[in-house]
């Protein structure tokens, strides 16, 4: 074979990998190809596939909830954390029982154009009540409502007289009710062996002496609530013998009885005694009897008294009411 013919082969195969080479570059790119199939791995897959979608079954069919993050993500603007709030203290609670306590109210200084002393210390510690007045025959009617009633009181400062069945129907409510009670009495002389009997009987106090002109008073227990809350109450040193000998008397003087829980808390003595009393506490707090009559004092020393009545008789009614 001549050389000229030796290089022809070579030529005609250095054109086609030219041709070959012009041919890839124009072809469009195609997506890689995978691997080729590996059956081990595929049922290696296939078997971890299984196992997870058998322990999830499991723990939904035991019950367990899907486990959270232990870092959960903030809330959003749009889902803001809600702010905690205070948890109201048994005192706090009390108070807002006492604001909205149901009161009624028997005062009957209303004829004597001298001032409403009670429905004042009311007024002035913001509280609602249903006042009667002199008018003993509504007071009647609303003790033998439906209505329980928080507190009651009897402030028969006046020469009129609550007497005989209303003791009867305030001693009812003292037991059925758990009500609180504040009377404001100068006649147990003429009726200690009545009705009312039995409500002294269960404070623990008895009629001791009448008492019929005004004295200073001094407090025999000076730390006790009813002298001390809210208000800071002074002993009662200036009188001024509004109610004269003429009147009917200024007063009367208790003591200590058999039964009850009775505490002396003042008196015209310096000293504190088991006899002579002008006010005394009983039922747990929740009664207090005064035999003094307030326009003898000053008022502006007495609202402030009637003021801590009011509160520790409450305090202590919400204590032991439902």
């Amino acid at each position: 074979m001549s050389r000229q013919s030796r290089k022809w082969p070579v030529a005609l195969g250095l054109s086609i990998v030219v041709v070959l080479i012009l041919a890839c570059g124009l072809a469009p790119t195609t997506p890689a190809v995978s691997s080729a199939f590996d059956p081990t791995k595929a049922a290696l897959e296939l078997q971890g596939t299984a196992m997870s979608l058998q322990l999830t079954q499991a723990a939904l069919n035991s019950g367990l909830a899907p486990q959270q993050p232990a870092n959960p993500p903030p809330a959003t603007a749009n889902a803001p954390l809600a702010p905690a709030q205070p948890v109201p203290s048994p005192t706090q609670d009390v108070e807002a029982r006492i604001k909205s306590a149901k009161i009624l109210v028997y005062e009957n200084t209303d004829e004597y154009n001298i001032g409403m002393w009670v429905q004042d210390a009311l007024d002035g510690m913001g509280l609602s009540y249903t006042q009667t007045g002199s008018y003993s025959g509504h007071f009647m009617e609303y003790l033998n409502s439906g209505v329980k009633y928080d507190l009651i009181i009897v402030d028969a400062e006046g020469k009129d007289k609550i007497s005989g069945e209303f003791w009867d129907v305030i001693n009812t409510r003292l037991a059925r009710d758990k009500a609180a009670l504040i009377v404001e009495v100068w006649y147990l002389h003429k009726e200690a062996n009545g009705p009312i009997s039995k409500i002294l009987s269960g404070c623990g106090i008895r009629y001791h002496k009448d008492h019929p002109v005004a004295d200073s008073i001094y407090w025999w227990v000076p730390a006790h609530p009813v002298f001390t809350e809210p208000n800071n109450a002074v002993p009662l040193l200036n009188y001024f013998q509004y109610w004269s000998i003429n009147s009917g008397g200024d007063g009367d003087r208790i003591s200590l009885g058999g039964g009850g829980d009775a505490t002396l808390l003042a008196g015209n003595s310096t000293r504190q005694s088991t006899d002579g009393g002008v006010l005394a506490s009983c039922y747990q707090g929740r009664v207090i009897f005064q035999t003094f009559s307030d326009h003898d004092f000053r008022q502006t020393e007495i609202i402030p008294l009637w003021q801590n009545y009011i509160h520790y008789t409450l305090m202590n009614h919400f204590a032991v009411a439902p």
